[in-house]
């Protein structure tokens, strides 16, 4: 099954566009060590994430530590340092990601990054691993801009790029994203590449799945 050439591709980023998670996982491990709190397994990571920097912080540390707003605020004063210093050390594209976003722009597609991710991290991540990109807009979280679900971001994306919401793409890795997309009236393409489970992606709303970026090509049908 294929759909209609969209109007507009928006994008999440960690684990949809970029395989980001042993940065992450690694600098907020090495926080927590220097303040004497329990690390995680890498597939704990890949739950966290998905609601901003803060929420991550928040859910990883010790429950009985996050009612603690002393000990939140130096954590992740400290892991929001960290990651920054070391946040493209093993971050890379996921595999054809490159080849897909390159087709779809030179297919006159607009394309565009919606991330929960801190917006600085967010185009700093960007412009490393896909700054030939003409991408009309990257946006991470910042003040003022609700986080996704709430859809006012991908909205106001669309309206920037020139396109109708029932004629753009959100695709994503996580139910937040499928519930950006709905919220927004967009298409929610689900990446099973990614983060999440899919039955997390199906029971948030997806209308179509990938299990690669190349794959996007194919249910677009400009491959």
């Amino acid at each position: 099954m294929t759909v209609r050439l969209p109007e507009l591709v928006a994008f999440d980023l960690d684990g949809t566009l970029a395989d980001t998670i042993e940065d992450i996982a690694a600098s907020v491990d090495r926080t927590l060590s220097r303040f004497g709190l329990p690390p995680h397994e890498l597939s704990a990571y890949k739950l966290m994430v998905g609601d901003g920097f803060r929420s991550l912080i928040e859910r990883s540390l010790p429950p009985d530590k996050r009612h603690d707003e002393e000990l939140f605020g130096q954590v992740f004063e400290s892991a929001s340092r960290e990651y920054a210093e070391h946040s493209l050390e093993k971050t890379k594209p996921f595999p054809g990601m490159a080849t897909t976003l390159e087709t779809l722009s030179r297919k006159g597609i607009r394309l565009a990054v919606l991330s929960n991710k801190p917006d600085a991290m967010s185009k700093t991540i960007i412009r490393s691993l896909f700054g030939k990109i003409p991408f009309v807009a990257v946006w991470g979280n910042s003040p003022g801009r609700p986080r996704k679900p709430n859809p006012s971001a991908a909205l106001e994306i669309c309206s920037m790029a020139k396109a109708r919401p029932e004629h753009s793409l959100f695709v994503g890795d996580s139910g937040v994203d499928m519930e950006t997309a709905r919220a927004a009236g967009m298409i929610a393409v689900g990446a099973l590449y990614g983060y999440r489970s899919r039955e997390e992606l199906e029971k948030a709303g997806a209308d179509f799945f990938i299990a690669s970026p190349l794959e996007l090509l194919s249910l677009i049908d400009v491959a």
